[in-house]
């Protein structure tokens, strides 16, 4: 790898004329298509968005038919001389948390050094500087040392289900994978990340009429209550649960049968991954008369650094120092697709995107002028990395 941002054919990073106010004009376009995971057709909208940036580009691009009734994904390869070869993958997914209609209370806006919307730190932002970044590449004549490909997938939020084979199908053409996801608090990036394992539990009770017979029945809701309350207690400082949604009940007169809920557990290894699995497994009704079941989902396998990874974020470092600013790394929760590219030992570098904060709230938001850090950094990647 060649360490300085300007040795790279003559070309210097830090020169190249990232334009913020343009940056912006662009990624608001992004912003405002609304694509929450489970709107199919608000995702497609928001692929077609891509797609045409990516086609005006000049990239092949793939249109992927969604599966499992999530959206579809779009992959774009650039043209080069050695497009047969392993190249540089830049991964990230374009579906959000945010419900339909939460750019009217989310609105985007500029404020200060700051800029909010939906999906705009995780992960539009990161995404659209990763375009740009390509973009001026191009607009410098610059042809990178490997061949650039780029997948946007559609159901990250939701663990992947539908994607993962598709990921670790291209990683495993690829030498490099760079996922824009947000840079960390501290402006770091991420060279690990925890396992992540989602669960549906579902509670049973008895029905009785609530008014009339309420002690003859057993509440499913009630034993979900008491449940919630002890698996969130096993939580320590290597393994976080969390109960994030539930649902029970149809009348409100009538005594509950069942309720489910979905529960999120991130494990820092291997080993506490597999404890947290079995003492799910193992969860026993706490209420008379009640039953409780844990299935287990989906499952995000740990990313341990590995040596591909580390000489990567070296390198990276590397780039950064002479573009002026530090990019520490972490071992991070809150999986990433890049879970699964790691595991494969693939070299992995995460957290490249805008920093800022708020991810998954109302507050959400990017830092504007990590948008420039940020682009001069990935640009610098592509065009070193060899």
């Amino acid at each position: 790898m060649k360490r300085d941002a300007s040795t790279a054919g003559g070309l210097n990073a830090a020169c190249l004329p990232f334009d913020l106010d343009d940056m912006l004009r662009g990624l608001r376009l992004w912003v405002e298509q609304e694509s929450p995971t489970y709107e199919c057709a608000a995702v497609n909208r928001m692929m077609d968005v891509a797609e045409r940036d990516l086609t005006i580009m000049g990239a092949a691009v793939q249109r992927i038919p969604g599966d499992m009734g999530f959206g579809d994904c779009v992959k774009a390869r650039f043209p080069h001389a050695r497009a047969d070869q392993p190249g540089i993958l830049v991964l990230g997914h374009l579906d959000t948390v945010h419900p339909l209609g939460t750019i009217e209370t989310l609105a985007w806006r500029q404020q200060g050094e700051r800029c909010y919307g939906p999906g705009i730190l995780d992960m539009k932002g990161g995404n659209y500087l990763a375009l740009e970044a390509i973009r001026q590449l191009q607009r410098a004549a610059f042809t990178s040392l490997l061949p650039i490909t780029v997948l946007f997938t559609c159901d990250e939020e939701v663990g992947s289900p539908s994607t993962r084979r598709l990921i670790e199908a291209e990683a495993a053409r690829h030498k490099y994978v760079l996922i824009p996801e947000p840079g960390r608090r501290n402006g770091g990036v991420v060279t690990g990340r925890y396992a992540i394992a989602r669960f549906a539990l579902e509670t049973r009770g008895q029905p009785s009429h609530a008014g009339l017979r309420l002690s003859e029945g057993v509440s499913a809701i009630r034993e979900m209550a008491h449940q919630i309350v002890a698996i969130e207690a096993m939580t320590d400082d290597e393994t976080g649960y969390s109960v994030g949604v539930v649902q029970g009940g149809r009348w409100v007169n009538c005594v509950s049968t069942t309720c489910d809920a979905e529960v999120l557990v991130s494990a820092t290894t291997d080993e506490k991954l597999a404890v947290a699995i079995a003492r799910m497994s193992a969860l026993a009704p706490i209420g008379k008369g009640a039953g409780v079941t844990a299935r287990t989902a989906l499952v995000r396998p740990v990313w341990t650094r590995n040596d591909a990874s580390w000489q990567l974020y070296e390198h990276a470092s590397a780039l950064a120092g002479d573009l002026g600013f530090e990019i520490p790394h972490q071992n991070s929760g809150g999986g990433s697709d890049g879970n699964f590219t790691g595991a494969m030992g693939i070299a992995t570098l995460d957290g490249l995107g805008a920093r800022g904060d708020g991810p998954h709230t109302l507050d959400e938001h990017i830092i504007t002028e990590s948008l420039l850090e940020r682009g001069r950094l990935m640009a610098a990647l592509l065009a070193t990395l060899h």
